[in-house]
């Protein structure tokens, strides 16, 4: 039925008019606006999404005028597909999508294949030292006398931009990673076949202002030169409309959301235009909140039209998913001219607060430390270092799954240094609830030493690069801070970068350095770096030591402060991912070489400073304080204990010390979270979703309700790191000798944590007295049980020595690693007497499609008729035969999540872990669970469906060895 003009009136005012909201602004006109809703923004595409071809430059004779023509013939060249993100990728994805150097990533092939990079610097190395050309077709929906403008979001490198035999812009201009330029094509797009190329010159990190690997891994000898994301092109009539986003201005009680959208609107045209600009803001549940305005553009003009505020009432706020719901509102704006449609968009942006402040002056820290809050709520961020593929190859899937194991660690979020990531990976953490810190990299273009070597052209390079970053990131609630990374910005960089940021309405708390570095227009960063290589578990609970002549306060990593990266260094996977990468050689010196030079570390052939490419420190102190190992598999068991121990004492410490009101412990990310490759340095999980003993030690710290034993004063802290207050909280803890003596045990009730508390001081636990060499060393056990209606909710355990780590501050303050005058001696353990388990499991399938979420339950028991510890107890769901037994070859279904994993227990214990995984992980094999100790021998148990709930399930399990720790 059609309405009258005074009827659509009526129907737009209801739409505005809907419960929560305050007030709006009132159409401009009576025009019903055209389409509010869009399936995706009309006139947008994506060039390339049909493939590109590519090829080195030194094999193409012809120039840009011959190369970028429709039809141009391509026999020979790389035919590449884009990624999840829609872009082609470096060049060495190019040649490796066609089938060059199979298995990259195992043993040193990528060496072997393309090269070898010991620096940071120039590419120096044939066939990436050339210029490359990539090329797509594509066919617009354009007519004559529309405008076609093309966006290339960013070049890895610098590039030519060529269409249809013409130059649009060369690499003067189309120069860094994340510096988008906006191009009117308009002259050169036809109706029907089209074609874009562009010349891509080898990437310089030392000079352009692009990303690299700085030392975290091998350096691809292409230096990842390519495209990253993928070019666009917006076609129009006279009127486009682009750069659409939302202003938020929340009460500080978040009673109230002022919402001000803004679209920039670009006339095409040689004479003024009027058009109607239309705006919808839907939330998350109730009706659509719709306004407009008619503008008139002069000829030949960009202007922003600027709605006024439309202001919500209890809006529905994103919060972090550790501490309530992710709702997230979607915007739509319509540009239009006399009812027809001439561009659109559509984005989601959550409402939320994020300031951050100094707190606790101190000696250490005498502007305080950087405390961060969200939505008026303080709380302690715990998160890793994020890398991407190492060949920028986006997989939406992978995102997934990666998000899925950040949160099962119970990690806040992650930090992005000078890697920023493809639209897809924002929008799933927004959904996630997953926090991201943003930044610039270090050791690069990005860091310069010498402001007076900057051109007016870096200058205008540092400010398009930021006003693209603050684009693409400032409607996403899951990007909460951005900065510098090793130093401060120099005065221009800095006002370049603010100003973008202003411009674009990046809406976060800048922060001048990840290091205690400051500007005077940021403040101090109240932020420290370090260690990166291997300190004792107590070294995280100093709180005192700080050397007086570095301001910076690098390598100074106790639990004091903002840790914007620190960790233990190197990280030693289970022995089934080690065997998917490493090189049998390889894997004999894993174990028998601490000095090797391993490939799958980094460049760095030393060890001691910062030098990372052996594993000779980490080594060192297994040595010092486990023992020696005799194989590869007792030296992985050994590795993998002694990671466990240190992650987790890692993040406890920063949260045993955040209610230091002195000298606060207020953030800690650990360096790194994963690579983009297998590795074995900086990681809490491998690229093959391997969780190993870093990963689990990470995950205990983490759980949402944790009891915590202090390496500094023997107190145990307890923690809620959920949403919700947790009442009726009560702690146990135990002490227990090696040969499961009950030394001690006490328990404290009636204990009461609102959402991200912390108690300190609940008990302290009677343990044997400390001793000193050369008089022996007792190794001890403490258990802590928090219990919660009766019911175990969190248990904990600890390994401990009466000889404690000692560290030398004098030789360590200053440097990557410690030293120490005296190792805990935890040798006993070594010699712990076999335990016997058993282990009862069933299986659940899966509700998604391809069996998602398959749920397999594992019971293990010690059954143990003397008093034996099971100790590090781990579990793995395994591909198996249909009798029971494990299916040959490489059977671990990786990408697993567990409840819990890496357990101790006492004859009588018995803990029920749950691990989720995919159904067609299993590869048609039947389910089967290993369990394997330090200290027992290896047992495999059926987990079919149904499996488990009889009294007999367990019955005649597996034996697979006679116990031991060692093969």
């Amino acid at each position: 039925m059609t309405k009258s003009p005074k009827a659509r009136i009526a129907a737009v005012a209801a739409l505005i008019l809907v419960p929560g909201v305050l007030s709006v602004a009132a159409p401009a006109s009576a025009q019903e606006p055209a389409q509010q809703e869009t399936a995706r923004p009309h006139g947008l595409s994506t060039i390339g999404a049909q493939g590109w071809q590519v090829l080195t430059t030194a094999s193409v004779k012809d120039g840009g005028d011959k190369v970028s023509t429709p039809g141009y013939t391509t026999r020979g060249w790389l035919p590449v597909k884009p990624d999840d993100a829609g872009a082609p990728g470096t060049e060495i994805n190019a040649l490796v999508q066609n089938g060059k150097c199979p298995g990259v990533f195992v043993s040193d092939n990528m060496r072997k294949c393309f090269g070898y990079v010991t620096s940071v610097g120039p590419v120096v190395t044939k066939p990436f030292s050339d210029p490359w050309w990539y090329r797509t077709d594509f066919t617009p929906d354009f007519h004559a006398g529309q405008s076609a403008k093309l966006t290339i979001p960013g070049i890895v490198g610098e590039g030519d931009v060529w269409v249809n035999g013409k130059l649009v812009a060369s690499k003067d201009i189309v120069s860094g990673a994340y510096a988008g330029h906006t191009f009117d094509v308009s002259k050169l797009v036809k109706p029907g076949k089209n074609t874009l190329a562009i010349k891509v010159y080898p990437n310089d990190p030392s000079k352009m202002y692009t990303l690299d690997q700085v030392d975290w891994g091998q350096i691809p000898p292409d230096n990842n030169t390519g495209i990253q994301f993928p070019p666009t092109l917006q076609v129009s009539d006279a009127l486009t409309g682009d750069n659409a986003h939302v202003v938020q201005d929340n009460a500080p009680d978040l009673s109230s959301s002022s919402l001000t959208v803004k679209v920039d609107v670009t006339n095409n045209a040689a004479a003024a235009q009027t058009g109607d600009v239309a705006a919808t803001i839907t939330p998350p549940s109730g009706a659509p909140i719709v306004v407009k305005q008619r503008a008139t553009i002069p000829a030949n003009t960009k202007q922003t039209v600027t709605f006024a505020p439309v202001k919500i009432s209890k809006p529905k706020v994103w919060w972090p998913y550790s501490m309530g719901d992710q709702p997230l509102y979607t915007l739509t704006t319509a540009v239009s001219q006399n009812g027809t449609l001439s561009t659109s968009s559509k984005s989601t942006f959550g409402i939320r607060t994020v300031t951050s402040r100094l707190v606790g002056k101190s000696a250490p820290l005498p502007d305080g430390a950087r405390q961060f809050t969200i939505n008026g709520k303080d709380f302690v961020f715990r998160g890793g270092g994020f890398a991407p593929d190492l060949f920028l190859r986006y997989d939406k899937a992978d995102t997934a799954h990666q998000i899925a194991l950040i949160k099962n660690m119970g990690l806040s979020g992650v930090r992005l240094e000078g890697h920023d990531m493809p639209q897809d990976f924002y929008d799933q953490a927004d959904r996630a609830g997953l926090l991201v810190i943003g930044g610039f990299i270090c050791c690069d273009a990005w860091q310069p030493e010498d402001a007076s070597t900057l051109t007016e052209r870096d200058y205008r390079i540092l400010h398009d690069s930021a006003y693209t970053i603050a684009q693409m990131e400032r409607s996403h609630p899951s990007v909460f801070n951005y900065g510098w990374s090793d130093n401060e910005p120099v005065p221009r960089q800095e006002s370049e970068t603010l100003k973008a940021f202003k411009d674009a309405d990046f809406q976060v708390p800048v922060i001048a350095s990840a290091e205690y570095k400051s500007t005077p227009t940021l403040g101090n960063s109240g932020e420290k770096e370090g260690p990166y290589d291997w300190v004792p578990p107590s070294y995280w609970y100093d709180t005192s030591h700080f050397d007086a002549e570095d301001s910076s306060r690098t390598n100074a990593g106790g639990s004091w402060g903002f840790a914007s990266e620190q960790s233990a260094g190197h990280t030693v996977p289970t022995l089934d991912s080690i065997k998917r990468f490493l090189s049998p050689t390889e894997q004999a010196k894993l174990w028998q070489d601490p000095a090797y030079n391993q490939y799958h570390a980094n460049f760095e052939p030393d060890h001691g400073g910062y030098a990372f490419g052996t594993l000779y420190t980490l080594d060192q102190s297994i040595t010092q304080r486990y023992g020696k190992w005799d194989s590869l598999k007792s030296y992985v068991d050994l590795a993998n204990i002694a990671n466990y121990e240190n992650t987790r004492s890692q993040f406890e410490a920063f949260l045993h010390h955040s209610t230091d009101k002195a000298n606060p412990a207020t953030g800690v990310v650990y360096w790194q979270l994963n690579k983009g490759w297998p590795t074995l340095l900086w990681s809490l999980y491998n690229d093959d979703g391997d969780q190993a003993g870093a990963f689990f030690g990470a995950k205990k710290a983490n759980k949402p309700l944790h009891a915590i034993y202090g390496y500094d004063n023997g107190s145990v802290t307890v923690d809620n790191l959920g949403a919700g207050t947790q009442n009726g909280l009560s702690v146990q803890a135990r002490v227990l000798d090696t040969a499961g003596k009950v030394l001690d045990d006490q328990t404290a009730s009636g204990i009461a944590l609102g959402s991200q508390g912390v108690k300190t001081g609940v008990l302290k636990p009677k343990v044997p007295a400390e001793t000193k060499a050369p008089a022996p060393a007792k190794v001890y056990f403490v258990e802590l049980q928090v219990k919660q209606g009766g019911k175990v909710v969190d248990r904990n355990v600890y390994w401990l020595s009466t000889q404690k780590d000692v560290v030398d501050w004098g030789k360590t303050l200053g440097n990557p690693q410690a030293t120490l005058s005296q190792y805990s001696n935890l040798q006993a353990l070594q010699d712990l007497p076999k335990s016997q388990v058993s282990a009862v499991a069933s299986t659940k399938p899966g509700r998604g499609p391809n069996g998602d979420d398959t749920v397999t339950t594992v019971t293990v028991t010690n059954t143990s008729k003397t008093p034996a510890v099971g100790f590090f107890l781990r579990a793995d769901i395994r591909r198996g035969t249909p009798d029971g037994h494990e299916a040959g070859g490489d059977n671990q279904l990786a990408a697993a999540t567990w409840d819990d994993n890496d357990i101790t227990l006492w004859p009588g214990q018995s803990q029920t872990l749950t691990v989720t995984y995919k159904a067609s992980d299993l590869r048609g094999a039947a389910p089967v669970i290993s369990v394997d100790g330090f200290n027992t021998g290896r047992i495999v148990v059926r987990a079919a469906g149904g499996y488990g709930h009889h009294g007999d399930a367990a019955v005649a399990p597996q034996i697979e060895g006679t116990g031991g720790s060692f093969e």
